[in-house]
């Protein structure tokens, strides 16, 4: 059931979708995948369920991850989570040159990312349900995209030469101000340093606040050191929660 708010969260989804599938990047750069082309299933039903509501809080990624959003069109969709407490089950489709050693499995992937389990599960700890913690807050990433190399190695956004990211960024801009004019959030809270500054960037001229929590990545070491307790201690600290 679409409202007006997550018709226009699914309507900035497939202009940002068809702006990026025109870009072109080059080695070592080798494949990339769109989620919101292939995995749109689980996308579009994320969005109908969740983004039907002003939100007071938008926490935003920096862009998927091979076994999180590539597999269920989620923003840290481990696909447990996803299923289990989101509430999004799909099929999903397989990307164009999909890399060997990154295949998608949709919902059958048995890999577990630790980052959305980390951000899910604080939220589900926290929230008595799903829609309870959907009511005011929603889940977005900045970048669509998931970029690998050759060797099936992940590349993030913020290691892309400026040559390719000046589109991208202009994009990935458009989509967050249209993603907040739909859901009329008072913060966007960036999951980690890229996400809050792309956010900075994005919406100088628009009357939202900007945050940013400590990233639940493995490859972080605070991370692995109650990355929950540390997310919470920063939100509160920032006046996001009480």
């Amino acid at each position: 059931m679409t409202n007006s708010s997550s018709e226009a969260a699914i309507a900035t989804a497939l202009r940002l979708s068809a702006g990026v599938d025109a870009l072109q990047f080059a080695e070592p750069t080798t494949h990339v995948y769109n989620p919101l082309d292939y995995a749109w299933a689980g996308h579009r039903s994320y969005l109908e369920q969740h983004a039907n509501s002003p939100k007071q809080v938008i926490f935003m990624g920096m862009n998927p991850g091979p076994f999180g959003m590539a597999q269920t069109g989620v923003p840290f969709g481990e696909v447990a989570s996803v299923r289990d407490w989101v509430g999004v089950n799909e099929d999903i489709q397989q990307p164009f040159n999909e890399h060997p050693k990154r295949v998608v499995e949709g919902f059958a992937c048995q890999r577990s990312e630790v980052s959305g389990r980390r951000l899910w599960g604080l939220f589900s700890e926290r929230f008595p349900s799903a829609d309870a913690f959907f009511a005011d807050h929603f889940v977005a990433n900045y970048c669509p995209l998931v970029f690998m190399e050759a060797s099936g190695r992940n590349r993030t956004p913020d290691k892309l030469p400026a040559s390719e990211v000046a589109a991208l960024y202009s994009l990935c801009d458009t989509h967050l101000r249209e993603l907040v004019a739909a859901l009329q959030p008072e913060w966007v809270v960036g999951v980690g340093a890229f996400a809050e500054g792309r956010a900075k960037v994005a919406l100088k001229d628009v009357d939202v606040q900007v945050g940013r929590i400590l990233h639940p990545s493995p490859a972080s070491p605070a991370a692995n050191r109650g990355w929950g307790e540390q997310a919470t201690r920063q939100l509160e600290a920032l006046g996001v929660w009480q």
